[in-house]
């Protein structure tokens, strides 16, 4: 396709320093394979760890074509096909969420998509600061102290969720400009009340900034209704709350099946585009109703990232039949193992899951924090270890009082315990789930047994 697109510009002769001997490439890239041979299995139902899994087959396409081009989407020049797959592949991100009006890109990453929301909030509320639940993802601390703004951490309940007595409270002391609700946070999976916190930070003036990054593509979802057997059955009014919110974020290299990195932001006010207003003398030169770098903090994006986003989309739009079905195996896996899990005699269920992450850890003789930590890690280490039959999980760590309250007859010898932790974030997990509930409670059992 390159070829074709290109002939039509005359031919022209490479230059002898781009040049490269096969014999040597050829050594080189054997070299990389064998490199590329120390990984986990990401694409395998026997990796439940990490929330991480290869992109699709429409993904992969759609980015190695661009790639032929390497279009930079921080102005129209720079990619003038891409430039408008962004937009489109933008805007259906803001229907997914109900979003009327938008202005919004992709982003290298949900860290640097939160960034901008926080750094708008900054702009919208000089010297107030960012509120956060302690469950929210660690980028929020970290990126109010890049800001030089102050961030206060919130408790979380008996849910994982953020604390709305705890909320008010520090809405009272009117330092705060900005709230951050998860739906879908990275340690349980749990959905913030978005539309509860809405409700009380607008009696304060503030506003409300949306971490869908993990989460967001269950708005498909929480958005339409549903079932729990056909894996609806999310809470709607947290997801049609969004819609009213000042900004969210969402990482498409995440649920939506896209190579890294492909995060986005939007924000439901268009007007919000004047807090990145700038000027470059020799950037922005094409006819553009906007290049994409004015709306931006980030200069060089790869438009291969946007051609990918768009493939997937026509392929998979998202609706309850297109990305819906995939997203409703996975919570449909997560709730059954949580059956599973609260009937089993070797394995505990630690929450019930909102979404598609689970959390567990193996049953032990003294019920204590202590035992249980040295459980999950042995558990985690004899999976990964195994020579055959081996299954990846991954661990969270549970501070005792957050234990205490799930579990009540714990022992509490201890600050936290680890727990184990899958993330259901593949389709094929709802009928790999019989063999890998099987083989972790296996891998349990001999553990208790080499301990007791």
């Amino acid at each position: 396709m390159a070829e074709r697109w290109g002939g039509q510009f005359g031919p022209y002769r490479g230059h002898e320093a781009h040049r490269v001997d096969g014999a040597v490439f050829g050594e080189a890239f054997e070299r990389l394979a064998k490199r590329m041979d120390d990984n986990y299995p990401f694409f395998h139902p026997r990796y439940a760890g990490q929330m991480v899994k290869p992109p699709h087959p429409a993904a992969v396409t759609g980015y190695l074509t661009a790639m032929l081009f390497n279009p930079n989407n921080h102005a129209a020049e720079g990619g003038p096909a891409t430039t408008q797959m962004e937009r489109e592949a933008v805007a259906a991100l803001a229907g997914m969420f109900g979003l009327e009006a938008h202005v919004g890109h992709l982003t290298t990453s949900g860290t640097m998509a939160n960034l901008e929301a926080l750094y708008v909030a900054r702009q919208v509320h000089p010297g107030r600061g960012i509120a956060y639940s302690s469950e929210s993802h660690y980028t929020h601390e970290r990126m109010c102290r890049v800001l030089g703004m102050e961030g206060h951490r919130v408790p979380a309940d008996g849910a994982g969720r953020i604390d709305l007595g705890a909320l008010e409270e520090v809405l009272r002391g009117g330092r705060v400009g900005t709230v951050v609700v998860t739906t879908g946070t990275t340690g349980l999976g749990a959905v913030d009340p978005v539309h509860e916190v809405l409700a009380l930070a607008r009696r304060y003036g503030v506003r409300v900034h949306v971490d869908a990054a993990y989460g967001g593509f269950y708005a498909i979802l929480g958005r339409a209704g549903g079932t729990a057997e056909d894996g609806g059955g999310v809470d709607p009014a947290p997801w049609r709350a969004i819609a009213s919110c000042d900004s969210v974020v969402v990482d498409p290299h995440k649920q939506g099946l896209q190579p890294y990195g492909c995060g986005a932001v939007l924000f439901p006010d268009p007007r919000a585009g004047r807090h990145f207003a700038h000027d470059s003398p020799y950037t922005y030169f094409t006819d553009a109703e906007l290049h994409l770098g004015e709306i931006s903090l980030e200069c060089s994006r790869a438009g291969a990232a946007a051609a990918a986003l768009w493939l997937t989309l026509q392929v998979l739009p998202l609706t309850p039949e297109g990305f819906g079905r995939i997203l409703s195996a996975n919570r449909r896996a997560a709730l059954r193992w949580a059956d599973l899990l609260a009937a089993s005699g070797e394995l505990e269920l630690y929450q019930r899951p909102d979404l598609d992450i689970v959390t567990y850890f193996p049953v032990t003789g003294d019920g204590a924090l202590s035992s249980i930590d040295a459980a999950s890690q042995r558990l985690l280490r004899a999976g990964m270890d195994a020579q055959s039959d081996p299954v990846f999980v991954s661990v969270l760590r549970a501070d005792a009082e957050a234990f205490v309250r799930r579990h009540p007859r714990v022992v509490r010898d201890a600050d936290a315990a680890r727990v184990v932790r899958s993330v259901l974030i593949k389709p094929e997990f709802e009928d790999f789930l019989p063999v890998l509930h099987a083989r972790l409670e296996e891998l349990a059992a001999h553990g208790r047994r080499t301990t007791a």
